[in-house]
């Protein structure tokens, strides 16, 4: 004859096979265990919505392209990817910049940009020129970024030494390279 167990241990061993039970249910990849929640201006948090493709070009240069930041100029590249390629059909551009999160200065380019063919999530490195899909922004980092998020698509970036000069950068000017 089986032998009860006690009401506390009871609760406690159901709990730990619906945890079991959940656990096997979710998505464990590793595209969706490295991206992370982004808070949005109003301090909501956005999750990612699109998957990651299975393309492995997110930091393949394509294009060069110049990036003039409050005056001066800066080499800059954009990667091989269908996302890059549609910012690129926008250029030239010429943008004001905002402050975001004391890491990144962002604008708004004048459509948003195709996602599909996006690149896997890669975490943003300090000159990385991005596109953050919810929002429709561009995004300059000067700092490096948290994590991945299957929202934010390298586009690009700018010449390492250059990168100081995003920190408060007012107004930037992006067109193909001369």
């Amino acid at each position: 004859m089986p032998t009860a167990l006690p009401a506390p241990a009871a609760r406690g061993a159901v709990a730990a096979v619906l945890l079991l039970a959940v656990t096997a249910c979710t998505d464990n990849s590793p595209a969706a265990s490295s991206a992370s929640s982004v808070s949005s201006p109003s301090g909501r948090q956005q999750t990612p919505k699109r998957p990651a493709s299975t393309t492995s070009s997110d930091r393949n240069t394509a294009m060069n392209i110049q990036v003039t930041i409050d005056g001066q100029p800066v080499d800059a590249r954009l990667n091989d990817n269908a996302v890059a390629r549609d910012f690129a059909s926008l250029l030239p551009l010429s943008l004001d910049l905002e402050d975001f999160h004391q890491t990144e200065r962002i604008a708004y380019p004048p459509r948003k940009l195709d996602i599909s063919g996006a690149p896997d999530p890669a975490a943003p490195k300090a000159g990385d020129l991005t596109y953050y899909e919810p929002w429709g922004n561009l995004a300059l980092f000067y700092r490096d970024g948290d994590s991945a998020s299957a929202d934010l698509i390298v586009l690009g970036h700018i010449d390492d030494r250059d990168t100081e000069r995003l920190a408060n950068a007012e107004h930037i000017t992006i067109e193909a390279a001369p």
